[in-house]
Parts: structure tokens; C-alpha cells; sequence
């Protein structure tokens, strides 16, 4: 296709060139800063709409020199960035005071002047205009009818509201607890684990963090507490520093577990006065606060600019070492000089600070090694959704077996509620509220920006060229390309009713299976496969379309080598899986990659088994733990194509479907007709053991895309990093001649290179454009910076000796926080969010995604519009529902569940309306389960003895009934933006340390609100109304307005009818899969086990879970 001329838009891809937008560093201490308004202002927000020639402004006045060094320059058109650990920012961010006004100017001739140009205050909020409704219904009649329920009819039409996006003001929670508190002394303790501290906040009118830092050194030393507050040094009062995207991430973590501990403890600063922190500078002076009131609990939901700039005065930690090379030094002659020798460096703390919120670690610092005074200059930029009375900033010192507390500053909230830029030096104190050391000192700077001040979430996925994706992240937009979108492996013709489009288009289902193996058949050049599971004997078609039906997966792909087409598997190495001398086992995963790679050895295709590595600087039991319980979880498929004039392009598919066995179904979902057609040679079901003749196979429902375009070029970079780091050789390896498989394609002439690849044209409406995102970390791939403090001119998240993309949390966050009329969910997980939990807060699973979602409601029924959120989750997850594991889990969703009900039922309340409306109008969670009756197609003959009587495996034959699978990683938002991918919502997935995942995320950019101005109806609405039309076996015409309270009341209905269906003692026919989930939420959002039934039908174990004690790495 042509690109109707214009040049092509990826002059280089991955160049980084210098940042035009690169950020004011931070003020320098001691030095006078000039008056910032002396010029006339401009409005807030500032948003150019093209580039400007802009030279950096000098470096600060001192020997500091910071790390956000480089950025990301991707062929997108030049555009500010903000740096956010898991979210996308606002551009324009908001000066340091609390009002703004709401339109903004042209851009003016100097965007960047010597300062910051102050801001008048303002007050009226960005508004954007109400959306049309379109009532034409292009549907006939349905396929199944569902009776209407009395108690679900349409609702009366009442007064639209319009659809300007309102945000709620600060929630806010009185703090009158007095349990909590932190510990005795400080111990060692390890970043990768939760912190023990308490999960509420203790009474807080003790807590030392206001002190602040003066400039002049007065004649008389202050020590009164009733002194009123002064500011530290200089405060910074200019208009708030502008983020790019080379500060995205700042080394920041996303409320997550992995990267440190959170730190509650109680600080009392009334012991404190200004001559305990020793000399810290002639010219400056402490102060400490009066002592504060008991602090109040408050929303911050929005985004945290944050600058840790340095440290001074800590204390040695270790003194261990010190103490042995003083007894070294006492050694007699030669040998206590040549041990000594070997110690002569200094042996101190190796310091890094962690920021955490609500006990939920949200940034870390790099660790600077053996050093007292050290300076980080390190920015983060991060999206906070949590209710909190204080910022912490936890000082560790990094040792081999974990990290030991130094001290803590502690920010309260309420001081940075306002929006106002907080900036001082105040004192590290210890657990007891005294200073770890007289003169221990942390310089930061904190500002909030609450939701309605980002500009970037108020349009859904916005307009224009201008418009640059989840902004920040290691791959950017690619706009211009096609993709495919696929539900389950394969789609029968006419297997699925008509969904009609814009222009009178019929939405066309995509093959998946089918179009793999011809995209595989066709390849000439290269065929690269990454999967957490590979099985040669899977057949891809099975439908007689095709006559090579039985042309099983290994017989392909060693085929297409024989021809001279590189093949090179990436498959994760189960560590329980093994075949040395003879002896094999399964694995208990049963990935079947130790039979794969045996299938493949004598031929000429490469297959790397990739173990999951925590790399060599982690200690001893990280090592172990990353190893056994995280995987390589990415599903791609990448192959070149034909791209005309005898030459190729690079394809990708990406999503949930790994190449192996158990994965190939249709929407219909067969649990016994097919057993000895379609699966004949391929029965899967981890809920049986033993005897399964007869049993239910376990029905999978995914989802999956290709991808043909730019982006496609990403999902080969990706495969290039990970394959370079996976076949590096490691110990006696290093003695072989090293041969890296992988083609370079540069000396390809005949394969496209991404600079020279033709682009769907910005006219043409069934364009695509395209993001792929990633969790992943330095020791899974090759390419990433080698010092941390570059970490952020890729957009990478510093770790505990590791570089981390998250970007597929932060594309999650960016597309909730910008959705404006629904959200649907398909997921395998979905935990996240335990900071907010009534119980079990500092578990870990700190993810903001479960939140989000709550709030998102809660503005919404504040703003009195209209909002949904359909989530689709598997019944249990797979394996045994009884076990220990599976319990937990379910227990940690129930958790997520509660709290998101809790959430929507108090802004009810506090909107007035919880007598008219309860939390299902807007929140529901469903499953999927089918049902046959005797038929004649049903000839199943039992091998073996038959089960025993009330087994698992006789009641569900008997029953003739089981889950669907539900083994999607999906989002759709609007009809108009969609994620697909190999990520579950849960902790594993999201925080970057743990499992691989990659996804994208596309939209067609004219099919958007914002473009339309009503429903969109190109191909994410197809989707989405194929997906509805699979579960319900029909299509309704609310479906087309799937934020309606008619379209929410309908499917909650359809949902219940089809679980009483399921869970009745007569045997029936399913037509609907779509089922209300099996618990009891009332009109106050309490969820309780469904009276009834309480344990899952056939199978039992219970359905709200239970607390069993297990590692919880393994579970969230």
C-alpha cells in the first residue's frame, strides 16, 4: 500500500537523539533563584502543536549533575511526554498552584522562556461537548430469545446528561485509628517482599515531616516547635517543571511490591530540635514543625511529580566490614598488610531511597554504592490512585541478602493536596523519631497533580495527528497498518450472527489458527515463535479445509527449514520439567518443552529453552524464587510476508493463544460433542485426574491479534532482545565458537526495513495505528542501558539491580483513566489493588488497574452520567478449584471484587443516589459455562473402569457441564481502543520483575469519539459485538449503548438466567455461555457467597475463596 506520498515517518526507529523538550533540572541549593514573573503570563495548559528549536538550559549552579540524561526520539511527531511509572501523563502539567484556567492559547513564539511563566489562578474545568446518541439499529433478528425479566425492563429515558468529563473533588477519610505502627529497631529486610509494617496508618500527630530549610543563617538558633513553618531554602513557587518523556519513568516504581518496602512507623518530632541534626551547612538552617494534629486519610488520584535529589550524613550500615578490617589491620607483619591492602576502600552504606504511598511502594532510586552522601538527582513521575495521610520516603542501605532501614521522611498529604511544589531538605529519622544521625538529611521535591488537571484523560483516545498513544513508553505509536482481531483459535463460517459497521460494512471474523499456518506455509525468510508452552503435535486446522488437516506443528515448521527459512523457537524452560540420561518428566506445568526440543534436536531448527533468570547480582534466594515460581509468559508468532514488487515484510500475531494443546476451539465450546472429532487427540482438562473417559474437555476461550504494519517491526525487536540475552553463553559454554542464530536483516535486501515500509495513508479510514507494550526486565533482554541511571532515556523503571518496561500497566491505567462511557474486561486474573483492601493491605498486589476501575465509576456517578464496566473472568482458575493455590487466588479476587463494590456503593451514597441506583448498575463480573444434552451426536464410549460414584469426574459426566476457560488478557474501551495480549491483571503480569508479557494496543483513528462525536463503529465495535454475540447467542439492540442502564440490566439478567441454567439439576442445552458470576452483592456492595451455592456445581471448592497459608508470590 501507499503512503499517498508523503515521506516515510521512521526515518530511524530506534535513534535517540537530543530531547527538544527536555526538562528544567532541578534548582540548585543556596542559590538565588530569579523572580519568574517579570513576564507576562500564559494560560494553563500550554500544549504547541509543533516542535520549537529549544536549547537546554544550563545545568544547576553545583557539583550535582542529574540522571535524566538522553530520551526516546521514535518517529512520532515531536511531542512533550510525561514520565509516568505506569500511567500517561499529561503533557501540560500544572504550574504549582491550585487553579487553573481551562482553555489554552496558540502556542506562543517562545514556548520555553529563561522561567517558568507564572499562572493566573482559575477555576473553570475543561469541558468537552456531549456526545450524540445514535438510536438506528442495524440488526435483525436475534439468533436466541431471551426472556425479559420484570425485573430488568428497560429503564425510562431520563434527562441526558451531557458527557463532558467531571471529576470528583477530594474524597477524604477522618483518620481516627490508633492501631498500626512501625518497628522497634531496624532490620534487614528484602526488597522483593512486602513489608510487615502495619497496614494502617498509626496516630500521626507525632510525625516529623515538615521540617524545612532556611537560607540565611540567623544570629540566634530557633528551637521553639511553635515557631510558625518556614519554608526550606528556596521554595519552588514557578510554575510547574515541564516533563518529557526522557524523565518518563525516573527509575520509578508503580505501586508495586517488588522494588521495596514501605515504611510505617510512628516519627515523633516533638523530641526533635534544631541542633540535633548537627552541622549540615554554615548557610542553612533546620527547622523543625509544631507539632501537627492527627493527619486526615485523603484520595490522591492523579499523578505524583517527585524529584529525590540527594542525601547527607547517613550513617554506615556497614560496620561489619569495618570491623573486620580494623581487626585485619591488627594482624602482625606481611599478612596483615597484604589483607588490609585488599580493604583500603572505604566500606560504607550503599544507599537508595524507595517512595511509598498507603504502604504501597510507587518509586525507588538507583543504589549508589559506598556512600554516605549520596545524590541521585532522579525524577519520577508517577500515577498514584490511593487514599493515604502520608508520602514516605524510606532511606535503605542495599546489602547482598536484602536492604536495612537507614530512616524515613515522611510528606503529609494534606501539605501537597493543595497542588503546591513542596521542596526542602528535612531529616531521616529512625522508627523512634530520632534522627538515624545528627545531620542525616534527604533534599527532595514532591508535587500533585490531581485527575482533572491531566488533560490527556479527558477525550478517550483523542483526535488528530498530534495524538501520540500511551505517551513514555520503550515503543512508541506506529501509526499506518492493518489488524486483524480474533476471538478463540478458530470461527466457523456463519458461525457468528452479522455485526454491521459504519458505511453498511460487515464485521468479517478472523481465523486465527488458519491464518498462523498460513502465515507460517508462506514465510521465505524467517518464522519466529516465543510461547510459554510450544507443542510440535498440535494441529492447527482441523476443519477439512485445508488436506494437510493432520500436518501437525513440528512437521511444519521442520519442513519450512528444510527450505532455508530460519526457525527459532523461544520457549520458557520449565524448571520441573527435565530429560537427562534418559530419565523424563512432564513438568508440572505439563508445557511439553523438553518433548519439543527433543522433537526438533537433529534438524534445523533452533529451539531455545529460556529459563526465567533474576540475574547474577540478586542474592542467592531471589535467584531461586524468580527461577521456580515466574515464567516467560509472551505468545507471538513472527514471519516475513509478501509486501508486493518481489518483496517482504515482517508480521506479527500477538496475544493469550500459545501453539499448544488444549487451545483449539470455536465460539460454540463443546464440551463432549467433539471428543472424538475435533479433539480426538487433543483432551485437556487439569481439573480431572485419573479416569477422564467420558469427562468434559475443559472449553478455551482467547483472544489474539496480527498485526501488519510498523508496529510488527516492535514484536521483532522484541524477540531479537530476548533471543541475544536467552542464547548468551554462560560458564563452560563460554568455550564454544558463540553462533547467533538470528538473521540480520540489513544484509536481507529483499526484506522491507521499517524506515522503508509503505504506510496505510492518514485518509484512509481502515487504518490502524498501533502500540506494543511489555513487562519485562534487563535480565530477560539484551539492549537494555547497562547503567541504571540511563534507564530513563529508554523509558525503563529502575529495579533492585534490574531495568524494568512496564508499559502494559501503563497502558492499562492511560486507557481507564481516559475511558469515557464503558470498559469491557476479559481476563484469566483479576487481583490488584490490596493497598485499598479492607484486609491483607500489604500483600503486595499493589497494581492500580482494580482501582482505577472503581474510581472511574465513582466520577462518573458524581458527574451523574452514565458508566459500565462488564468484567469477564473464568469460573475458577485452571487446575483443581480445591486446592490450596486455586483457593487463595480466588480469595485475593474476591478481595479486588469487595473492594471495588465498597468504592462505587460510598460514591452512590455520597452523590445521593444509592436508593435509585445500587453498584451492579454499573459494575458486574460474569463467567462462561456451557451445558449439552444427550444427543445423537454424543458418542462417547468410556475406556477403563468407569469413575466412582460422586467423584469430580461422574458428577460432571452426569451433569454434562463445565466451565468455559476464559483465558483472554483483553480490554475494549469506548468502541473505540483495544489491548490485547499474554498479560493477566494481576501482580505477575503488571509489575515487570515477575512473568514476560507483551501486548498492543490499536484503535482506528477514524473510528474515535472524538472523531465521530457518537458510537464508533469500525472494527474494535465489530469485536466487541462478536465477543457479545459468542457469549449471549444473540445480539440485542442495547447492546449498542453498552454504558445504558437498559444494556447493563439486560446482560446481568441474561447472566443470571444462564447460571440458574447451569447450576439447575435438569439437564439442558446452553445457547448463552455469558453467566452472572456465582456470588451475592447486595445494594450496599457487600459481596457474600450466592445462598445455595456456595461451592462451585460438580467439582466443589469454594467460590469466594479461602485464606490458606502459601507463598504469595505464587498467587497474586
Amino acid at each position: 500500500m501507499d503512503n499517498n506520498g508523503s515521506p516515510n515517518q521512521y526515518p530511524n526507529p530506534y535513534f535517540y537523539p537530543p530531547n527538544p523538550y527536555q526538562p528544567y533540572p532541578p534548582p540548585p541549593t543556596g542559590i538565588p533563584v530569579p523572580n519568574p514573573y517579570e513576564h507576562v503570563p500564559y494560560p494553563y495548559p500550554y500544549n504547541p502543536s509543533h516542535s520549537f528549536n529549544y536549547s537546554y538550559p544550563p545545568p544547576p549552579r553545583s557539583s550535582l549533575s542529574y540522571s535524566g540524561s538522553g530520551h526516546i526520539d521514535y518517529p512520532c511527531p515531536p511531542h512533550p511526554q510525561s514520565p509516568s511509572s505506569c500511567a500517561p501523563l499529561d503533557f501540560n502539567q500544572p504550574p504549582p498552584k491550585t487553579s487553573y484556567p481551562a482553555t489554552a492559547p496558540s502556542a506562543p513564539t517562545n514556548p520555553y522562556p529563561a522561567y517558568p511563566y507564572h499562572v493566573p489562578p482559575g477555576s473553570q474545568s475543561p469541558s468537552r461537548a456531549s456526545h450524540s446518541h445514535t438510536s438506528s439499529l442495524p440488526y435483525g433478528s436475534s439468533q436466541y430469545y431471551y426472556p425479559q425479566n420484570e425485573a430488568y425492563l428497560s429503564p425510562q429515558q431520563s434527562d441526558a446528561h451531557s458527557r463532558t468529563n467531571s471529576f470528583a473533588g477530594p474524597y477524604y477519610v477522618e483518620n481516627t485509628s490508633s492501631t498500626g505502627g512501625g518497628s522497634g529497631t531496624p532490620q534487614p529486610s528484602d526488597d522483593s517482599k512486602p513489608s510487615p509494617s502495619a497496614i494502617t496508618y498509626p496516630p500521626l500527630d507525632d510525625l516529623m515531616s515538615n521540617v524545612r530549610l532556611s537560607d540565611s543563617t540567623p544570629s540566634d538558633i530557633v528551637s521553639s516547635p511553635q515557631q510558625p513553618v518556614r519554608p526550606l531554602m528556596h521554595s519552588i513557587s514557578t510554575s510547574k517543571i515541564e516533563q518529557k518523556k526522557d524523565d518518563f519513568y525516573g527509575h520509578a516504581n508503580n505501586s508495586f511490591s517488588g522494588w521495596g518496602n514501605s515504611y510505617s512507623s510512628r516519627v515523633d518530632s516533638s523530641k526533635l530540635s534544631s541542633s540535633s541534626f548537627g552541622s549540615f551547612n554554615e548557610s542553612v538552617q533546620i527547622v523543625p514543625v509544631q507539632n501537627k494534629g492527627s493527619l486526615r486519610v485523603l484520595l490522591l488520584h492523579g499523578n505524583l511529580d517527585i524529584w529525590v535529589l540527594e542525601a547527607k550524613n547517613l550513617p554506615n550500615m556497614d560496620m561489619f566490614h569495618k570491623t573486620l578490617g580494623d581487626m585485619f589491620g591488627k594482624l602482625p607483619g606481611t599478612m596483615g598488610n597484604k589483607i588490609e591492602g585488599t580493604m583500603n576502600k572505604v566500606i560504607t552504606s550503599d544507599p537508595y531511597v524507595t517512595i511509598s504511598v498507603a504502604n504501597a511502594v510507587i518509586g525507588r532510586t538507583f543504589v549508589i554504592s559506598n556512600s554516605e552522601n549520596p545524590v541521585w538527582m532522579q525524577h519520577f513521575y508517577v500515577p498514584v490512585a490511593h487514599h493515604a495521610a502520608e508520602v514516605h520516603f524510606v532511606v535503605k542501605d542495599s546489602d547482598v541478602v536484602g536492604s536495612q532501614l537507614i530512616g524515613i521522611v515522611a510528606i503529609p498529604v494534606e501539605q501537597i493536596y493543595s497542588g503546591e511544589l513542596v521542596e526542602g531538605t528535612y531529616p531521616i529519622l529512625n522508627s523512634s523519631g530520632k534522627p538515624c544521625k545528627p545531620g542525616a538529611v534527604l533534599r527532595l521535591s514532591i508535587q500533585y497533580i490531581p485527575m482533572a488537571q491531566l488533560s490527556i484523560y479527558h477525550q478517550g483516545v483523542g483526535a488528530g495527528p498530534e495524538y501520540i498513544g500511551v505517551p513514555a513508553t520503550y515503543f512508541p505509536l506506529r501509526k499506518g497498518g492493518t489488524v486483524t482481531l480474533y476471538q478463540d483459535a478458530h470461527v466457523p463460517d456463519g458461525c457468528l450472527p452479522n455485526v454491521f459497521l459504519d458505511n453498511g460494512k460487515t464485521y468479517v471474523n478472523g481465523k486465527c489458527w488458519y491464518d498462523i499456518y498460513d502465515a507460517i506455509r508462506q514465510a521465505r525468510r524467517l518464522i519466529y515463535i516465543t510461547g510459554w508452552s510450544v507443542w510440535h503435535k498440535v494441529t492447527l486446522i482441523r476443519d477439512g479445509a485445508v488436506k494437510a488437516s493432520d500436518y501437525a506443528l513440528g512437521d511444519l515448521l521442520r519442513s519450512k527449514s528444510q527450505e532455508g527459512v530460519r526457525v527459532l523457537l523461544l520457549v520458557w524452560d520449565d524448571p520441573t520439567s527435565r530429560s537427562i540420561l534418559g530419565y523424563k518428566t512432564d513438568g508440572v506445568m505439563a508445557t511439553h518443552d523438553e518433548e519439543t526440543r527433543r522433537f526438533f534436536k537433529n534438524s534445523s531448527v533452533h529451539v531455545l529453552l529460556c529459563p526465567r533468570s533474576a540475574g547474577k547480582r540478586h542474592s542467592w534466594y531471589k535467584q531461586k524464587e524468580v527461577g521456580t515460581i515466574y515464567t516467560h509468559h509472551q505468545k507471538t508468532v513472527i514471519v516475513d510476508a509478501d509486501a508486493g514488487n518481489n518483496m517482504r515484510k515482517i508480521i506479527a500475531f500477538v496475544g493469550g493463544l500459545d501453539l499448544c494443546d488444549g487451545r483449539y476451539d470455536t465460539p460454540d465450546h463443546h464440551i463432549l460433542r467433539t471428543l472424538h472429532t475435533l479433539h480426538k487427540d487433543d483432551y485437556h482438562n487439569p481439573t480431572f485426574t485419573g479416569n477422564v473417559g467420558g469427562c468434559p474437555r475443559e472449553p478455551w476461550h482467547d483472544l489474539h491479534s496480527k498485526i501488519d504494519g510498523p508496529a510488527a517491526y516492535d514484536v521483532l525487536k522484541n524477540f531479537e532482545e530476548r533471543w541475544l540475552r536467552a542464547s548468551k553463553p554462560h560458564g563452560i559454554k563460554k568455550l564454544k565458537k558463540y553462533d547467533d542464530a538470528l538473521l540480520k536483516l540489513e544484509r536481507i535486501p529483499d526484506i522491507i526495513r521499517m524506515t522503508d515500509l509503505p504506510c496505510i495513508g492518514h485518509d484512509d479510514p481502515e487504518s490502524w495505528h498501533v502500540q506494543i507494550f511489555r513487562s519485562i526486565d534487563s535480565n530477560s533482554v539484551k539492549g537494555f542501558p547497562k547503567d541504571p541511571k540511563e534507564a530513563s532515556s529508554k523509558n525503563l523503571v529502575c529495579g533492585k539491580n534490574v531495568l524494568i518496561d512496564m508499559s502494559i500497566h501503563t497502558a492499562y491505567v492511560k486507557a481507564i483513566r481516559a475511558a469515557q462511557h464503558y470498559i469491557y474486561i476479559e481476563n484469566q486474573y483479576f487481583i490488584g489493588s490490596s493497598y485499598n483492601w479492607s484486609q491483607h493491605k500489604d500483600l503486595g498486589a499493589n497494581n492500580l488497574i482494580p482501582l482505577e476501575i472503581a474510581l472511574k465509576i465513582a466520577e462518573k456517578i458524581k458527574a451523574h452520567e452514565r458508566f459500565a464496566v462488564y468484567i469477564v473472568i473464568p469460573m475458577w482458575p485452571e487446575g483443581v478449584p480445591t486446592g490450596a493455590a486455586t483457593q487463595r487466588i480466588l480469595y485475593w479476587q474476591n478481595n479486588t471484587m469487595q473492594m471495588m463494590y465498597d468504592t462505587v456503593y460510598k460514591a452512590l451514597v455520597d452523590a445521593g443516589v444509592e436508593a435509585a441506583f445500587s453498584p451492579q448498575d454499573y459494575l458486574n463480573f460474569f463467567c462462561l459455562g456451557n451445558r449439552e444434552s444427550t444427543s445423537m451426536y454424543d458418542n462417547v464410549t468410556v475406556s477403563g473402569a468407569p469413575p466412582q460414584a460422586n467423584s469430580v469426574q461422574a458428577n460432571s459426566r452426569n451433569s454434562r457441564r463445565f466451565m468455559i476457560y476464559v483465558h483472554s488478557k483483553g480490554m475494549i474501551v469506548d468502541d473505540e481502543y483495544v489491548i490485547l495480549g499474554s498479560a493477566n491483571i494481576n501482580q505477575r503480569s503488571m509489575e515487570g520483575t515477575r512473568d514476560s508479557e507483551i501486548a498492543m494496543g490499536a484503535y482506528q483513528p477514524h473510528y474515535t469519539w472524538a472523531r465521530k462525536s457518537t458510537y464508533p463503529l469500525g472494527q474494535v465495535h465489530g469485536y466487541r459485538m462478536s465477543l457479545w454475540a459468542e457469549h449471549t447467542g444473540t445480539i440485542e439492540d442495547c447492546f449498542l449503548q453498552p454504558e445504558s442502564l437498559e444494556c447493563v440490566r439486560r446482560v446481568k439478567a441474561m447472566g443470571e438466567m444462564n447460571w440458574r441454567q447451569y447450576a439447575a439439576n435438569e439437564v439442558t442445552e446452553m445457547r448463552g455461555h455469558l453467566m452472572k458470576y456465582p456470588v451475592d452483592v447486595d445494594r450496599k456492595g457487600k459481596v457474600r457467597p450466592l445462598p445455595g451455592h456456595e461451592e462451585f456445581p460438580d467439582v466443589g471448592g469454594k467460590i469466594v475463596g479461602s485464606f490458606l497459608a502459601m507463598k504469595e508470590n505464587l498467587t497474586i
